[in-house]
């Protein structure tokens, strides 16, 4: 999705990134979230307790951590200024998708089958939603050459947040995670929200 890094030491600090991800995923898996340890992780991934940290500032963030915000923000801000800003947001979302490789696909059903399945990471992620908010708005003011506080960009990034939180699977249950079946639906959240939200009874 995102260009590699391309120094030996990008490409290093990406590896280890990846292998202190990939080594706590499959011990939350294993034991539970709640009795797997930083020390337990580092010494799967064969790193120190301080390198953990110098990648994720707590355990919490090795799940809540979401690789796909930045590239979605830099695909908002790359799209031509004359693009609505909820039209912005659904180019740059159906190109994120379009690009995911399929172990990308993998890695997320088994980060969102955790943040569904433990409440306290799950009550993390909607206190995250904030900063979503924070960053899509940011990216939309600079798109229009607003301040980053204008209200009228914070507003639009709220309602498409919100839109797209609508079809997520907190509203389906714990077991049912994103995968690229849920493309139409984001899809489709979007646009009625650019169509200014008419409803409609669904079709006989």
């Amino acid at each position: 999705m995102s260009a590699p890094p391309t120094s030996l030491r990008e490409r290093k600090k990406a590896k280890t990134r990846a292998a202190i991800r990939e080594n706590a995923m499959r011990l939350f898996e294993e034991q539970g979230f709640t009795a797997t340890t930083v020390e337990q992780i580092a010494e799967a991934a064969e790193v120190s307790p301080s390198t953990f940290f110098r990648y994720f500032p707590a355990k919490e963030d090795v799940i809540l951590v979401d690789d796909v915000d930045s590239v979605l923000i830099q695909g908002i801000r790359t799209q031509p200024a004359d693009v609505p800003p909820i039209e912005a947001i659904l180019r740059a979302l159906r190109t994120v998708f379009a690009e995911m490789e399929p172990q990308t696909w993998e890695f997320e059903r088994r980060r969102q089958a955790l943040l569904f399945s433990v409440p306290e990471l799950r009550a993390r992620m909607l206190h995250q939603m904030t900063d979503a908010i924070d960053l899509v708005a940011d990216v939309l003011a600079e798109r229009a050459g607003l301040p980053a506080d204008d209200f009228s960009a914070r507003v639009t990034a709220g309602a498409a947040v919100g839109a797209m939180l609508s079809v997520l699977p907190a509203r389906r249950g714990p077991v049912e995670v994103v995968n690229p079946a849920d493309i139409q639906r984001i899809e489709q959240a979007l646009t009625l929200l650019q169509q200014g939200l008419p409803l409609s009874r669904p079709p006989d």
